[in-house]
């Protein structure tokens, strides 16, 4: 069995792009916040640009199989794009209560949402002209935007989402022409507002991926790692909003289990789709051992044996641990020779993609061993896992063996 391995979409942005003080002491933004770039106006999409390879080839390096732009544009995961829609007031902003219980700016909808051009098209064309592997771009699902807004002219959630939606479907198709091979929708609201999302978050998804001409997924999770450490509340082990998403239009969808150690018996909710199953703790700076990755695996087919038939693969995503945790990395990795009795281990040596002190370590079955360098300089890396290079990948992250036809 083949299990491609991704990001679930983000990547550490470099400290020479992007003012990690000022983001990490505030909530990540929901309205624009230009003051982060360290790089002037002028300069900036060359800058983000030359970021955005590095992510690439860390990637590539690392051995993922669907490889994505790192979010480097964004300086959030949805503010980006929310707010270049039409009917928006970037210029006086809202407000809202956020996931930590807290009050943030927020886009302010003072008219019909409409999308007047393509947001992320060019972020597509760039990553498709420079990796030859599967690429995904991510946006923000029309649900998360709806409870990331004030609304002061539709007085109706539903309404205000379904038009979210029908701006997310125009994305997404021009994405699709782009060159994307798969669209991710980023839904984490649904778990935290639950009985808003069973109102009306499918009807939404559905609408925002209608016609998509390729593989589409939806990522949802418990929210950033180090806030919940920073505000001292755990994250649950189940989801409050998932059986749900088995009736959405999206192929896959992508779900944080590893840091909240979900009870993966939940994955038997989601019998109709590909589960992109999240096997990395970013909560802990330590570098997770191949076998501890491959642990994780196995207890989901543990829980359910079935799972390899719903999908001939269950992609498997690392977690990106975004600008507000750690520095950029670059990770090299090789697939040594199967251990005998085991699987095989992933030797990676990581070190710092900007002239800091360099951190070696070689991972094997048991835990990390730093030969120079500062064990807290450590970052996640990506974790190959075994992997057949002779056999391929369609669009929709499936096992395609050598030699077989399309229908046989």
């Amino acid at each position: 069995m083949l299990f491609p391995t991704t990001l679930v979409g983000s990547y550490p942005q470099p400290e020479w792009l992007i003012d990690r003080k000022k983001l990490a002491g505030r909530f990540p933004p929901r309205v624009r916040a230009r003051e982060l770039w360290r790089v002037e106006q002028s300069f900036l999409r060359e800058a983000q640009d030359d970021a955005t390879l590095l992510a690439i080839r860390a990637q590539e390096e690392a051995g993922l199989d669907i490889i994505t732009d790192g979010e480097i544009r964004r300086e959030s995961y949805s503010n980006r794009f929310a707010t270049a829609l039409q009917g928006v007031d970037i210029e006086r902003p809202g407000a809202a209560v956020n996931r930590g219980g807290t009050t943030s700016a927020v886009p302010r909808v003072t008219g019909k949402i409409g999308r007047a051009r393509p947001v992320e098209v060019r972020d597509v064309r760039f990553l498709r002209e420079n990796t030859d592997r599967l690429i995904k771009i991510t946006l923000p699902g029309p649900f998360t935007m709806t409870q990331q807004a004030q609304d002061d002219h539709y007085g109706d959630e539903r309404a205000l989402a379904l038009d979210y939606a029908r701006a997310v479907n125009q994305e997404v198709q021009d994405l699709f022409r782009a060159g994307a091979d798969i669209v991710q929708l980023d839904e984490p609201y649904m778990q935290a507002q639950p009985g808003k999302a069973d109102r009306f978050a499918v009807e939404a998804i559905n609408l925002a991926l209608e016609g998509a001409p390729g593989t589409t997924a939806v990522h949802m999770c418990f929210g950033y790692a180090h806030m919940a450490a920073r505000r001292g509340y755990g994250k649950p082990n189940a989801y409050a909003f998932l059986p749900q998403l088995n009736e959405c239009l999206a192929d896959q969808v992508s779900i944080e289990a590893a840091q909240p150690r979900l009870d993966l018996r939940t994955l038997r909710q989601l019998k109709d789709k590909t589960v992109i199953l999240g096997v990395i703790d970013n909560s802990d700076p330590r570098v997770e051992s191949p076998g501890t990755v491959a642990g994780r695996i196995r207890a989901a087919f543990d829980r359910d044996p079935d799972l390899g038939a719903v999908e001939p693969v269950v992609p498997l995503h690392v977690p990106g641990p975004g600008p507000y945790l750690v520095p950029a990395v670059r990770v090299e990795a090789r697939v040594p020779a199967e251990a005998p009795g085991g699987p095989r281990a992933v030797a990676a040596r990581v070190r710092r993609v900007t002239p800091l002190p360099e951190v070696d370590a070689d991972l094997g079955e048991g835990d990390p061993e730093v030969v120079r360098g500062d064990p807290g300089d450590l970052v996640h890396a990506a974790h190959g896992l075994p992997v057949d290079r002779g056999d391929d990948l369609d669009p929709r992250g499936r096992l395609r063996p050598r030699g077989r036809h399309e229908g046989h």
